[in-house]
């Protein structure tokens, strides 16, 4: 996704209510980890991805936590700074019982 991002008139609140830029929505896009959840499309800048962009001179470090949800056609739903570490861990998948 190197195309401007289109935001949501929530995702355009929500990133400035929570003081989230543009930027770093992109780079949470260009960089992030990519799961898909629940039926939307999330990246996340991860401590994982902070440090593998630092090898290259990539400084994600101030990004580090943001979490971007997109719907599958590329809008950006909402975004935010998870700081909770180990929601960020990758997790085994839950069973159906």
């Amino acid at each position: 996704m190197h195309e401007q991002p289109r935001l949501t008139h929530h995702a355009v609140e929500r990133s400035r209510a929570r003081g989230i830029p543009t930027k770093a929505i992109h780079a949470a896009l260009v960089y992030g980890k990519h799961r898909a959840i629940r039926g939307a499309d999330v990246y996340t800048v991860g401590w994982r991805e902070v440090r593998l962009e630092a090898r290259y001179g990539i400084d994600l470090s101030r990004w580090e936590g943001i979490e971007v949800v997109c719907a599958h056609d590329g809008r950006i739903l909402t975004v935010y700074r998870n700081k909770n570490s180990r929601a960020l861990r990758d997790r085994p998948a839950r069973h159906a019982a």
